[in-house]
């Protein structure tokens, strides 16, 4: 039988902490198993299924949502398909179901590379690549976009992995979120503002994860040491989100649903993106790719020991 995320790419790496291992897969580019030693630092989901609530997926040419998947290019109506009908939304992009290709591949290491061809909504063609690659610590994601068309290509990155912290329980877990402003969402899930965090959106001291109930998405990110959120153990482990300067948002969505085994736990995304939602519409730190420009960026996750 093969799997439905097509083929799984194995990597490995020699660390202080033991052996690094991960499972990047060909649909969607996705993390579906990241550990260090004994260590799980993202939720795994089986290699025949499909990703839980997208796990571990590139998120290209935009993340999160565009309301009723309308924008103007050029005061030209511009409809994308609608792939959150419950909502009616154009959700995470262009490439979740997209098959890549292997462009590179060490032990410890992969690049992948898939296409954006024009189609409803979004009349560009884009090159893009997505390199994984094990460290020391954790892990290095850097995406690459080159507008291949004839036009200005507007374009945003972003990623869904969730994180865990081995056998701890993801509720006993310290959230960490370096960030001043929140985007509020309507009952669409569509953003309506960027207000300042006050109150239990104000994460920058921590809380326990069992506090909190979020799918929300930050701004005015101050990392620290380039980690923007980060999860941390009773034991003093922790396992960090870093973001460049290229990713000045992160979206923090937390489920007590998510399958792992026979059950359901609570489980945590920490989204790094470039972009807020609907960005198409407000313009908000939206990258516009001129015809052969390439943009680079780059997120990761860190492993502390206690």
């Amino acid at each position: 039988m093969r799997a439905p995320t097509g083929e799984q790419f194995r990597l490995t790496r020699s660390t202080p902490h033991g052996l690094a291992e991960a499972v990047i897969v060909e649909v969607a580019a996705s993390i579906r198993e990241f550990r260090i030693g004994t260590v799980e630092l993202t939720e795994p989901y089986g290699e025949f299924s499909m990703p839980p609530f997208a796990d571990g997926i590139v998120l290209v040419p935009w993340p999160n949502r565009i309301e009723d998947g309308v924008w103007e290019l050029d005061g030209v109506h511009q409809q994308l398909d609608i792939t959150e009908p419950d909502k009616h939304n154009a959700i995470h992009g262009l490439l979740r179901f997209a098959s890549y290709r292997v462009l590179e591949r060490t032990d410890g290491s992969i690049t992948l590379g898939a296409t954006i061809f024009p189609q409803h909504g979004y009349p560009f063609l884009l090159e893009t690549s997505v390199r994984h690659e094990l460290t020391d610590d954790g892990m290095t994601i850097t995406h690459r976009i080159t507008n291949e068309s004839d036009l200005p290509a507007p374009v945003a990155i972003g990623a869904h992995p969730f994180f865990q912290l081995g056998d701890v329980p993801t509720e006993d877990l310290t959230l960490t979120v370096h960030a001043g402003t929140r985007f509020p969402v309507d009952e669409r899930l569509n953003v309506s503002a960027e207000i300042p965090v006050v109150g239990d959106y104000d994460l920058r001291d921590g809380r326990k994860v069992a506090d909190v109930n979020l799918d929300d998405a930050f701004g005015d990110v101050t990392p620290v040491n380039q980690v923007t959120a980060q999860l941390t153990a009773p034991d003093g482990r922790s396992v960090a989100l870093w973001q460049d300067e290229n990713f000045p948002y992160v979206q923090i969505f937390t489920t007590r649903k998510f399958p792992r085994g026979t059950g359901f736990v609570t489980a945590i995304a920490m989204e790094p993106m470039t972009a807020p939602a609907n960005a198409f519409n407000s313009g908000q730190s939206l990258k516009w790719l001129n015809p052969g420009e390439t943009w680079q960026a780059a997120w990761g996750i860190r492993y502390t020991a206690a």
